[in-house]
């Protein structure tokens, strides 16, 4: 009997354990910098010097850079846009309850319009509303002030690492030469990719344009293999059975 549910899932594609390890020292580097950065900035100003959102944000900007949810637009302007968010709810919601739900409903929305959308969005939305008087006495600053300048500081210090890293931040698609080009030589356009993700009718977290070079490099792999198999067949010696 097989116990499928045991297994850990799911495990991100091309993860590899030097990666991960990386992942992991960028991310400590990466919140100390902003730690003691946004310390020596806000100390004069606000208790309030490092948000929770951000160990969120850096889980995603270092474990998966080329995830379309860790660019740094996503990084500042979904940080900042949902802290908006959540700020104005919970000035005009009296309801705790009512403005956390709200808060994070409306911060997906307007993440969504923006072309932002990051998910440690909903705890920075969340935290405006409830994060105390420390918080809510910083009112219309408190995007800024701390989420603000705790994403941007992240995203600077992920850009400097992924450079020393050699990893692509903010990232690109990696066009090999013929990397569009498929076996029979018919171009594949990224519309022909977006169009199918919409047949399909689910969101994947993955950039269209990555998705369009790893279908190519898939099926001239296998077109490739297919090959080599029919070349090595070609090669036996033909066996007949004894009269």
């Amino acid at each position: 009997m097989h116990f499928e549910w045991l297994r850990f899932h799911p495990r991100l594609a091309g993860a590899r354990p030097r990666d991960r390890l990386a992942a992991s020292l960028g991310a400590v580097a990466a919140i100390l910098v902003v730690a003691l950065t946004s310390t020596a900035l806000l100390v004069t100003f606000t208790p309030i010097w490092l948000v929770a959102p951000i160990g969120a944000s850096a889980v995603l900007l270092f474990a998966v850079p080329a995830s379309p949810l860790a660019q740094p637009w996503p990084v500042i302007g979904g940080n900042i846009i949902s802290a908006l968010v959540g700020v104005a709810i919970a000035k005009t919601v009296a309801s705790h309850e009512l403005a956390a739900a709200l808060a994070v409903g409306f911060a997906i929305a307007v993440m969504s319009i923006a072309r932002c959308l990051h998910p440690p969005g909903g705890a920075a939305a969340l935290t405006a509303v409830i994060g105390g008087p420390a918080v809510h006495a910083l009112g219309w600053t408190f995007p800024f002030v701390a989420v603000g300048l705790n994403s941007i500081l992240l995203v600077g210090a992920g850009i400097a690492f992924h450079r020393l890293s050699g990893h692509s931040y903010p990232h690109r698609a990696a066009l090999a030469s013929g990397a569009l080009q498929s076996i029979d030589r018919k171009s594949l356009d990224a519309a022909d990719v977006e169009a199918v993700l919409a047949e399909i009718g689910e969101s994947f977290d993955i950039d269209i344009d990555d998705l369009a070079v790893i279908v190519r490099a898939v099926e001239r792999r296998a077109a490739a293999r297919d090959d080599l198999g029919a070349n090595e067949a070609g090669r036996r010696p033909e066996i007949r059975r004894a009269a």
